[in-house]
């Protein structure tokens, strides 16, 4: 990605988030209520806006045996997902939520938009 500046992203390492679309996104209940399941993210790749989920998008990679792991063989790994599938988890008001940014003692703070929370 060659752009001027790089870019900024309301989700950070360490954040717990809801997948919002592709295969790990909520289900519905009997009700019709969404049954969200809070995931942490384990790495951001702002280059190529994406982000490593833990538990989601599991892949499979098969590696040769090495001085590191003599036996090989076949591990499990989460690849990671577009930025945009994600949406940051509100713990007050238990559900997903959008993210402003707000300037406070001279340093940018991320606020929740729904509950008004400092992130």
């Amino acid at each position: 990605m060659k752009a001027r500046f790089k870019p900024k992203f309301n989700i950070k390492k360490g954040d717990r988030v809801i997948v919002i679309s592709g295969e790990a996104k909520p289900q519905k209940d009997d009700k019709g209520n969404f049954i969200y399941k809070p995931k942490v993210v384990k790495k951001v790749l702002v280059d190529q806006r994406r982000v490593i989920v833990e538990g989601v998008n599991m892949v499979t990679k098969h590696s040769k045996p090495s001085a590191q792991n003599t036996k090989g063989g076949i591990v499990k790994m989460e690849a990671p997902i577009h930025i945009s599938n994600v949406m940051l988890w509100d713990a007050k008001e238990k559900a997903p939520t959008k993210v402003r940014r707000e300037r406070e003692n001279g340093k940018t703070v991320r606020v929740s938009k729904k509950s008004g929370e400092k992130i």
